[in-house]
């Protein structure tokens, strides 16, 4: 049988990580009930309409830091932005950050198969999270708790957004050089739980290769290959 509730060191850790005191601490309890600990424990609720709620709260945040705070960029660039922090592999980094993981409610089988360390589920739960925050304690103190965790990453990713959509560059370039649109063919090796991926992209006379734990990610790295050989477009 799963536990019946997370280690009280494992959620004060978390408490101290979103530096939130929550008034009502069913809600903290209720983000970290994964579905298969809802399983196991033949429990009313999961995190998930939690999570549904965070991930909102979390769009509206970061769409609102990013316009006021980074005035000077257009709209593509202002959701490359948004894209770059608010995505599995970012929100399980803050879920990490903020301890999530020891305090979650897992089933005995995923908790045994390293649920405590997926990506998908730490990115759901730091979402849940959010979304117990809202409730607890209202929209105004979510949006500074959002802040205080997302907006050191939104300016790390600055400098590099413009690589965010390598493959979109490449299409656009492409296009305006009077070439076919990019071709891409991937293969993948490993097990299941550890795959790699190899992408190979061709367009004009260039052909490029990229590597990553995603198919999307080595394609995007082929892609940026690619740029690196294709000429710029003069402009008429």
């Amino acid at each position: 049988m799963a536990e019946s509730h997370p280690d009280p060191d494992a959620l004060a850790r978390l408490t101290a990580g979103f530096d939130h005191e929550f008034a009502d601490q069913s809600l903290l309890l209720r983000a970290m009930q994964h579905r298969s600990w809802q399983a196991e424990v033949d429990a009313a609720e999961s995190n998930e309409r939690l999570e549904f709620l965070g991930d909102a709260v979390l769009g509206w945040v970061v769409a609102d830091i990013a316009y006021t705070t980074f005035g000077d960029l257009p709209e593509g660039r202002l959701t490359d932005l948004r894209k770059s922090v608010v995505n599995a592999n970012a929100l399980a980094d803050l879920a990490r950050q903020v301890n999530v993981g020891p305090a979650l409610l897992l089933g005995r089988g995923e908790d045994a198969a390293g649920g405590r360390k997926k990506t998908s589920i730490l990115s759901d739960a730091f979402e849940a999270v959010i979304g117990a925050v809202y409730l607890d304690a209202g929209p105004m103190v979510a949006y500074e708790k959002v802040k205080r965790l997302l907006l050191p990453a939104m300016q790390r990713a600055l400098p590099n957004i413009d690589k965010l959509d390598a493959k979109t560059v490449l299409q656009e370039r492409a296009a305006r050089l009077g070439f076919s649109a990019p071709r891409y063919a991937v293969e993948s090796d490993g097990p299941d739980h550890a795959k790699t991926f190899t992408a190979r992209v061709v367009v004009g006379d260039i052909e490029a290769v990229g590597t990553g734990p995603s198919k999307k990610n080595a394609e995007q790295m082929a892609a940026e290959a690619a740029l690196v050989g294709l000429p710029a477009p003069t402009d008429a």
